[in-house]
């Protein structure tokens, strides 16, 4: 999207949002919709919206054209043999089919009998006259209309007859007046068939790039795959946070200017790359930081009691950090018993740990000192609570800063997230990737507790929680208990340094 819709507006050019939906089987209006909904959410207005089948009457016209000019023919061999005969083992050549050079006339009839319904799946095809002899194989005789006898989501039953993407795209491209169609490597043998197909029309021809697929550490890509994960339940669909679709950053709470920074960040190049999942990540805090409101939340609470406080004090927090902007502030209530972090909190104190421990003076964060006076512990000699003394008026500056919540606090559910896979580049595993997946990819904590400010979050709001990281309310979210996901943590993990192919100074514009 970046790539088309960004090179577009930088060269003062338009960008089509079109769906190649030329196989019935495999179409969806739901589909079509996500992706129309994805497209505008990541900020991109399309010049036009098309699809495929608004040119099958068109692209018919054109197959006829083609088997005129004595450049396609209709042929009855059955897949397998079409693929045994355009890649023979041991020979530089193709095998023709015995269909390929039936008369003219009679193609024009068979065609017209494809069209009518005359023949069943698989019965014929018609194929693209192209060069058996070639060394590319796709330059040797592609399918370019095959049959299905099922109802298209847009065509509806008007066709029993279909194009194939080989046939299609290239046509559309120049029919649409398309100036750069740009692709990915995977397509690059077919940019010969491309140029020979639009040529043998006489039509306009677009001019073509390709250029090397993004790849992310820990990440699959391929649809194939992300398919394979939520058929088989390694993942609770596809906006799943630990996915990489767009529905599923958008759920983790990532921001579209976040993901274009990302892209535009990496480039475009012709060579293999594996970018680290980090500087995705990294585009994300930078984005976020100067945004979202603070808050404070304790994963993991233990209870303080704060000996000597009788009443309720209210406490003046900012909404963002004093470097941004003037954003306001919120009220939250110190109350005798408070909570903080269960790791904020050790029985023997050491050089180094900021945290609380008996007989040590930290700071509750916009508030005011404690001393830590005494340890409550279970029948497991487990800690359970925290006796402190609090100085309101102490100027003793401390290291250690704690943020906490009062009692009261609501009780949220919170999904900390990680790598779905374990491994940094999934490819290399080959049939082995599902074993990669990490089963530590996801932990739902139920018992966090939340400041009064998170009280009438709505889904889809974002916060960064003091020293936690940045948070978003998730859909399954209810009246009774908010749900936030974690979107990024605070600072970059200790993931191992890749390297990366530098991208080259694009040279694509984009599509007219």
């Amino acid at each position: 999207m970046h790539l088309n819709f960004g090179y577009a507006k930088k060269m003062g050019g338009v960008c089509y949002l079109r769906f190649d939906d030329t196989n019935p089987e495999k179409e969806d209006m739901e589909y079509f919709n996500s992706i129309i909904d994805n497209v505008k959410w990541m900020g991109w207005e399309p010049w036009k919206i098309t699809y495929s089948s608004h040119y099958f009457p068109k692209l018919y016209e054109l197959a006829v054209e083609l088997i005129k000019r004595d450049k396609a023919f209709v042929c009855h061999e059955t897949k397998e043999q079409m693929q045994a005969g355009r890649r023979v083992e041991g020979q530089l050549e193709g095998r023709p089919s015995p269909w390929r050079n039936r008369p003219i006339e009679e193609s024009l009839r068979l065609f017209e009998d494809m069209k009518k319904g005359k023949f069943a799946e698989g019965e014929a095809v018609l194929r693209m006259k192209g060069d058996m002899s070639s060394p590319n194989p796709n330059m040797r005789d592609l399918v370019a209309y095959r049959i299905k006898y099922v109802p298209h989501p847009i065509a509806g039953n008007e066709w029993c007859i279909y194009p194939s993407y080989d046939f299609t795209h290239c046509l559309i491209d120049s029919l649409e007046d398309i100036t750069h169609s740009l692709c990915t490597l995977e397509f690059e043998s077919r940019h010969e068939s491309y140029n020979w197909l639009i040529d043998q029309l006489s039509l306009y021809r677009p001019v073509v790039w390709e250029y090397s697929r993004l790849n992310l550490t820990h990440t699959v890509l391929s649809k194939r795959k992300l398919i394979f994960l939520v058929k088989n339940g390694y993942v609770r669909g596809w906006d799943d946070p630990r996915m990489s679709t767009i529905y599923a950053f958008r759920r983790k709470g990532y921001t579209a200017e976040a993901i274009n920074m990302f892209a535009e960040k990496i480039g475009v190049t012709r060579a293999p790359n594996m970018i680290p999942f980090s500087l995705l990540e990294q585009c994300c805090r930078l984005d976020l930081d100067p945004k979202v409101p603070r808050a404070m939340v304790v994963l993991r609470p233990l209870r303080v009691v704060l000996t000597n406080v009788t009443d309720t004090e209210e406490v003046t927090v900012p909404n963002q950090p004093p470097n941004y902007k003037d954003k306001g502030t919120h009220k939250v209530p110190l109350t005798r018993v408070v909570y903080i972090e269960r790791t904020d909190f050790r029985t023997q104190d050491e050089k180094g740990y900021y945290g609380l421990a008996p007989g040590k003076q930290v700071l509750l964060k916009y508030a005011h000192n404690i001393t830590c006076t005494d340890v409550v512990y279970d029948a497991n000699n487990e800690v359970v609570e925290i006796k402190a003394t609090l100085d309101r008026g102490s100027t003793t500056k401390v290291k250690g800063v704690l943020h906490w919540v009062a009692e009261g606090s609501h009780k949220v559910e919170i999904r900390l997230y990680d790598h779905l896979f374990k491994s940094e580049n999934i490819n290399d595993l080959g049939d082995n990737w599902v074993q990669d997946i990490n089963p530590n990819s996801l932990e739902v904590i139920e018992g966090a507790m939340a400041d009064v400010s998170l009280n009438n979050a709505a889904v889809g709001d974002k916060f960064q929680f003091e020293r936690q990281g940045f948070f978003v309310v998730d859909k399954d979210s209810t009246p009774e208990k908010k749900v936030f996901n974690r979107t990024v943590t605070l600072k970059e993990s200790k993931e191992k340094k890749t390297v990366v192919a530098p991208p080259k100074a694009a040279a694509a514009k984009s599509k007219k």
